[in-house]
């Protein structure tokens, strides 16, 4: 009886071994080769990660992934709540209402410069969901235009062409208003500084 038990499991055990390698090459190799094959294809720069270089070709960031800029001559993305980490992306997770998120928007105003004859502009204030939202609204922008300007010593006449100019690439459907990539522009800000 035993022997006739390992006997008839023997080939069941090499079927599901060889289907179970098919699957692991099919699945693990083939398609996802298949699927990058036709991403870089059809859309090859957010397949490669929407790559921000500079001149010299270096990578400098992500289209898609804010960075943190503290420094006055930049413009400065949403708060995050995982400190502009890609590998942990997500919220606080803390109540709207509890003292730590009222402490840091206190500060984040404070840090702006805001008051109430200049108010900061809510998505300034509020992290995203992801904490790595690399947008910030053209109200925003427009928010610290001078401080940049004054800080690169340049005209805000010129960084405000600079903001209108990123702000009409990113329309967003509900709004007139465009939204502008915070490296893109820190980027662009560089290069016209350069000059």
């Amino acid at each position: 009886m035993k022997k006739t038990i390992m006997k008839d499991t023997a080939p069941n055990l090499a079927a599901s071994l060889r289907i179970a390698l098919a699957t692991i090459v099919l699945c693990g190799g083939l398609y996802p080769l298949i699927i990058l094959s036709f991403a870089h294809f059809a859309t090859p720069e957010t397949a490669s990660g929407s790559l921000l270089r500079d001149r010299a070709g270096n990578v400098v960031g992500s289209r898609l992934l804010a960075q943190a800029f503290t420094r006055p001559g930049y413009f400065w993305p949403r708060p995050s709540a995982v400190k502009y980490n890609a590998a942990g992306a997500g919220g606080s997770n803390l109540s709207p209402a509890g003292p730590e998120v009222r402490e840091r928007a206190e500060q984040t105003v404070a840090d702006f410069g805001a008051d109430s004859r200049r108010p900061l502009p809510a998505d300034l204030a509020t992290a995203s969901g992801s904490g790595l939202d690399p947008f910030i609204t053209l109200k925003a922008a427009l928010f610290q235009a001078p401080r940049v300007a004054r800080a690169r010593g340049i005209a805000l006449s010129d960084v405000d062409a600079a903001i209108r100019r990123h702000a009409d690439t990113q329309k967003i459907f509900w709004s007139r208003e465009g939204l502008v990539n915070v490296l893109a522009l820190n980027m662009e800000l560089d290069t016209v500084q350069k000059k």
